[in-house]
């Protein structure tokens, strides 16, 4: 332990000890209080929260580009040069004080980290849910039928939608700018937020991601930086899947940080739009949770299935919404292919690894596969309409 403390010392001070160790501590108190308290969440996320949103927001909003996509690639840089210099300094290729200098700049950064992400992510995990906030509480159980009506309202919408697109000779869909469905998430999330306060508020502008491929290649859409409170998506996915994205990052801004929940209220926003092409993303957003929700239970109860769809006929989608239920075209996968420096199933396994591992930390214990609760929330949300 006094060795631990001597060489602790030969980099900080015993009053940068003492500072560190106390912003340390209360980080972790704080976290471990998020835990234990929903009331406390709840009231962090509606009166500090949003301040922190337009604090940073506003100022990531005065660049161009992903500010918080380029502090990952710093970040990734200052890990491998702290590998670096470890070594360095071992074989005495250093100098000391130019090695102190360093150590301390990445202790204070990675201090930093864990502060920014216990205020702008992990308190965000434990507040009241969507569904207990503003329908009525936990959705219960349903039956089979009910699935099948709720997949057929999807399934109907999609297929209606399908040929109100405009497209090129390709049959590819024609829409506009990044700019222009920036702006109307922005308005669609607006508009919701008169039925939901907590959706209330001003949102910061989202933005293309530069490493777009990257993001391509680890299956990703978007992604919520909380260290610089933007909303920034993949710009090289299909275009239908934009502006389900972009509702479904600005959601995270608006405190809710559960993937289940943002496809949820994403789906909302898009389909309460009057744009028909944000209409038809948002129920292309969750046709796949709910087609993959009726085959496994068809695997898993044929003779019940079997009945069920017998009283309620599933409707079949059409060949072109089957075509525009796409992630990312043939030909940028090719191009991405090509230029690709890792291959793309080591980077999607990796990327569903890390997304698993931080949902399970932040006591989301499904992990990833809680994106498919949206189908829940959709159940829900019907079948209050229906009661009402």
């Amino acid at each position: 332990m006094y060795e631990t403390g001597r060489r602790c010392r030969q980099f900080f001070s015993l009053k940068e000890v003492r500072i560190y160790t106390g912003i340390a501590v209360a980080a972790l108190l704080l976290n471990v209080a998020a835990w234990k308290s929903t009331t406390l969440c709840d009231a962090y996320i509606v009166y500090v929260f949003p301040l922190l949103v337009n604090l940073m927001g506003r100022f990531s909003g005065l660049f161009p580009f992903s500010l918080g996509e380029w502090m990952i690639a710093a970040g990734i840089l200052l890990i491998l040069g702290a590998a670096v210099c470890a070594v360095l300094l071992l074989i005495k290729r250093i100098h000391k004080r130019a090695a102190q200098s360093f150590f301390r700049f990445f202790a204070w950064t990675v201090l930093w980290v864990f502060v920014v992400i216990t205020f702008n992510s992990s308190m965000l995990y434990h507040g009241t849910g969507f569904a207990q906030k503003y329908m009525g509480g936990a959705g219960g159980e349903y039956s089979l039928e009910e699935c099948i009506r709720v997949h057929n309202l999807v399934a109907e919408e999609c297929n209606r939608l399908s040929t109100r697109m405009v497209r090129d000779g390709e049959g590819n869909i024609l829409c506009g700018e990044n700019d222009a469905m920036e702006q109307e998430a922005i308005v669609c999330m607006r508009a919701l937020g008169k039925t939901y306060p907590q959706l209330k508020g001003w949102y910061p502008e989202p933005k293309p991601m530069f490493f777009s491929d990257l993001m391509c290649q680890m299956y990703m859409c978007g992604y919520y930086f909380p260290f610089s409170m933007e909303a920034n998506y993949n710009d090289v996915m299909y275009v239908m899947n934009k502006p389900a994205t972009l509702c479904h990052e600005l959601a995270h801004l608006r405190g809710f940080i559960l993937e289940d929940e943002a496809n949820f209220i994403s789906y909302l926003a898009c389909i309460q739009s009057e744009d028909v092409v944000f209409q038809y993303s948002g129920y292309l957003s969750v046709i796949t949770y709910l087609r993959n929700d009726l085959i496994r239970a068809r695997r898993e109860d044929p003779k019940g299935y079997e009945q069920a769809a017998a009283m309620i006929a599933p409707v079949e989608l059409l060949p072109q919404v089957k075509e525009d239920n796409v992630f990312v075209k043939q030909e940028e996968w090719d191009r991405i292919h090509a230029q690709a420096w890792l291959s793309t199933d080591t980077l999607e396994q990796a990327s569903d690894t890390l997304t698993d591992t931080l949902l399970k930390l932040n006591g989301v214990s499904d992990g990833k596969i809680s994106y498919n609760r949206v189908v829940e929330l959709l159940l829900q949300y019907y079948a209050g309409a229906r009661a009402s």
